[in-house]
């Protein structure tokens, strides 16, 4: 009798004496819970490197606006002219002196419309006018005969050249104070240094004649 009921005690000690791997099966729930872990691992891994990656690239690209501020830095902040005008000839484009001029002789141009330049009987509109002069500088600037501009296309008696004073220098011979002449044509023609090529605009107080296209030949 006591050798029956130490049988069912000694099998049971057996058993709890086993590895408890061995019981271990993992169930389907288990299983997939572990996998939507390991999903959701990946996935995180995954937006970590993007975002890492997307703030190298952000690092890399410039904006236009930093780029020319760089740029601006690495040339010591000093500003260069440069030609602003496709096709212009170099040297036409329009650099103000580094000293303001006591004498310049500059070429003109005058391109009139109806009514504005007196004893001329121009029938083109003020808008021709202002077409036709933004042509002619533009032809001017990129190397045309600039005699040959004026003779054609000037309201002024050719050649169109004038010699200028500034302002409370007394004139040279065949100068003219600039003072006595409209103020948008010595505005130009002290504002430019010499080859260059610039215009004034039609204005009924500072050019009333209409536009002067302008080289300063010294």
């Amino acid at each position: 009798m006591p050798s029956r009921q130490l049988f069912p005690v000694i099998a049971l000690a057996a058993l709890l004496t086993l590895p408890q791997t061995s019981f271990a099966t993992p169930s389907a729930d288990s299983a997939q819970a572990a996998s939507s872990a390991d999903s959701v691992q990946a996935r995180s891994s995954d937006s970590t490197g993007a975002r890492s990656e997307a703030r190298v690239r952000a690092k890399e690209v410039v904006s236009p606006k930093k780029r020319k501020n760089k740029t601006k830095a690495a040339s010591g902040g000093k500003k260069t002219e440069k030609t602003v005008e496709v096709g212009a000839k170099a040297g036409t484009m329009p650099v103000k002196p580094e000293v303001l001029p006591l004498h310049v002789q500059v070429q003109h141009i005058l391109i009139g419309f109806s009514g504005s330049v007196p004893g001329k009987n121009i029938t083109r509109t003020k808008e021709e006018a202002k077409a036709l002069a933004y042509q002619i500088l533009e032809r001017a600037r990129k190397g045309e005969d600039f005699d040959e501009l004026t003779g054609r296309y000037t309201d002024d008696s050719p050649p169109g050249i004038y010699g200028m004073s500034g302002t409370g220098v007394p004139p040279l011979e065949g100068e003219y104070p600039r003072e006595s002449l409209v103020p948008a044509f010595g505005n130009v023609g002290f504002s430019i240094s010499p080859g260059n090529i610039g215009i004034a605009d039609y204005d009924p107080k500072m050019s009333p004649f209409g536009w002067h296209i302008i080289k300063r030949l010294k």
